[in-house]
């Protein structure tokens, strides 16, 4: 009998796959306390980004179908 993991829906919901199959995240403090922050800042935090290589192992294993 096959084993079925669960998918951790906490990372389903914050995480993305890539066509070439890499994990991307958006970036942290773009909800509030914007005014002090600068435009070219706030822009910057609007796109997502890959994860870091050394998370990789992890959340292949807390994300197994995505």
């Amino acid at each position: 009998m096959a084993v079925k993991f669960k998918t951790k829906r906490a990372a389903a919901k914050r995480f993305k796959k890539t066509g070439t199959g890499k994990l991307m995240r958006n970036h942290a403090n773009k909800r509030h306390i914007l005014t002090k922050k600068d435009r070219k800042r706030k822009r910057h935090l609007g796109k997502s980004v890959e994860i870091d290589s050394t998370n990789v192992k992890t959340m292949k294993k807390i994300l197994p179908y995505l």
